[in-house]
């Protein structure tokens, strides 16, 4: 099949099965703001980071080296399941160990009261993510994307029941996870038939050691993302300042307004799945370097369309998935999401970089990359927040993945090159620049602004899309 065919063919897909759930999770972010208000929203949003933070550590990022070595054709899909199914145990089992220690660290005591129920989230996420990517491996690409129909609806369902209708807030949210990613684990597991790869006979010391010597540059890179999402609402929650409102309160806006732009995030992500199995099984294919040019110029053309209509119209986005009637802090929210949108556009053009460093088995370029992102962004929301509030921690965020983007443009090509037009990147950034400015500071001339920038953004960009349909096109 034509690759990029094939491309198209597993984006549809995974479209399919991730799509209509995305968009439910999205309006899961109406019933949140209904009925939890904003400090416990902070805490919510950083419980969640703090599954993030600490899923790689304690399975030491071994479900990214299952669907690179599961793809690969020279290697035993036994052997790999069962050394990343016993890895992914060991590292479960201290973090129940050293979990305790956890209370005595005094900035995390937002875990208070939560603590047992976060780490059987970590549990439930751990399998659900390990499964899920061996059976991305074994190509059952449709099962993959049920699997995602099922989860959001028992998520959703969830959280119906526990805050909605018993009123649990938090630990509501919790449980709905937990029961979530528990069933999604056990239906792969046994759908899948993913049962029948795991056996103590097959582990392979030397194979895992080859795995986890993949897969451990990951973890200070999926670490790195995590921090720059974690100070943010660190830095807005504790920090003080005389000119800028800070607090619980403004850590559970800053939480919400960069929940809109995921509705980028969430297309992007679609598209990563299936061009990240594209960029392992292409590797090695003569014309890579045609394959990666005409991909990443209608991908990031696409982006930069989407980002440039979602600003145009954040107000009334924001609207219908954030509710304000309860908690009228929520009415501003949709202020700051202008700069998080270009943030989100710029995590996704790294994500698309990042499938260079997995093809080709560099991840510790991700890792180094990612640290200069995490380190800018923890400097500028030290300088920032205090000035600007929220808004500084949103720009810090952009800068942040800007300085990543950058060095990892450069640093791919070194590995697989493929022509990049700068000054497309420049336009396109200036243009949604001038379009936030118009929302957050609402100008004279600022419906002339939008309407300019959509305009722009839509003829410049046509091109490269069209170009990319016409291959789709071809017989031969």
């Amino acid at each position: 099949m034509n690759k990029y065919k094939s491309l198209a063919m597993n984006t549809v897909i995974f479209a399919i099965g991730s799509f209509g759930s995305k968009i439910l999770v999205l309006f899961l972010t109406r019933l949140y703001t209904s009925n939890i208000s904003p400090a416990d929203s902070s805490t919510k949003e950083l419980l969640e980071i703090t599954l993030n933070f600490l899923l790689p550590i304690f399975t030491l990022s071994i479900s990214s080296a299952t669907m690179r070595y599961g793809l690969d054709k020279e290697y035993n899909k036994k052997q790999v399941y069962t050394g990343s199914f016993i890895v992914c145990m060991g590292g479960l089992v201290m973090l129940f160990i050293i979990s305790p220690l956890f209370k005595l660290i005094s900035f995390l005591s937002y875990m208070d009261g939560y603590l047992f129920l976060l780490l059987l989230y970590v549990c439930a996420s751990a399998f659900r993510d390990l499964n899920s990517q061996f059976v991305r491996a074994k190509q059952l690409l449709k099962l993959y994307s049920f699997d995602g129909i099922l989860t959001t609806l028992t998520l959703f369902l969830f959280n119906v029941i526990f805050i909605s209708k018993l009123h649990m807030g938090v630990k509501g949210f919790m449980l709905a996870s937990i029961l979530s990613d528990s069933l999604s684990a056990l239906f792969l597991f046994f759908t899948g038939r993913v049962y029948k790869y795991l056996r103590i006979k097959s582990f392979d010391a030397e194979l895992t050691k080859v795995m986890l010597r993949f897969a451990l540059p990951v973890i200070p890179t999926t670490i790195m993302w995590t921090i720059t999402g974690f100070s943010d609402r660190l830095f807005i929650r504790y920090m003080h300042s005389d000119t800028a409102v800070l607090g619980e309160a403004s850590a559970g806006i800053y939480g919400y307004a960069s929940k809109v732009p995921n509705l980028i995030l969430m297309v992007s992500t679609i598209f990563y799945q299936a061009w990240n199995m594209s960029a392992i099984t292409e590797n090695n294919s003569k014309d890579k370097s045609s394959f990666y040019r005409t991909v990443y110029n209608a991908y990031q053309a696409m982006l930069y369309i989407a980002t440039a209509y979602l600003i145009a119209f954040v107000k009334p986005i924001t609207a219908i998935f954030v509710d304000s009637g309860n908690y009228s802090e929520y009415g501003d929210v949709y202020l700051y999401t202008p700069i998080l949108a270009i943030s989100v556009l710029l995590i996704s053009l790294n994500q698309f970089l990042s499938s260079i460093y997995t093809a080709t088995c560099h991840t510790k370029n991700s890792a180094w990359t990612s640290l200069s992102a995490c380190v800018a962004n923890i400097i500028l929301n030290i300088i920032l927040i205090p000035k600007m509030g929220i808004q500084g921690a949103a720009i810090a965020t952009l800068a942040s993945y800007l300085v990543c983007y950058i060095l990892r443009i450069f640093d791919t090509r070194r590995l697989i090159y493929f022509r990049v037009c700068h000054a497309d990147f420049l336009l396109n950034m200036i243009m949604l620049l001038i379009m936030s400015y118009a929302i957050i500071e609402q100008p004279e001339l600022k419906m002339f602004y939008l309407v300019c920038g959509l305009i722009f953004a839509t003829s410049y960009n046509f091109r490269p899309i069209m170009m990319t349909v016409r291959k789709l096109l071809k017989r031969h």
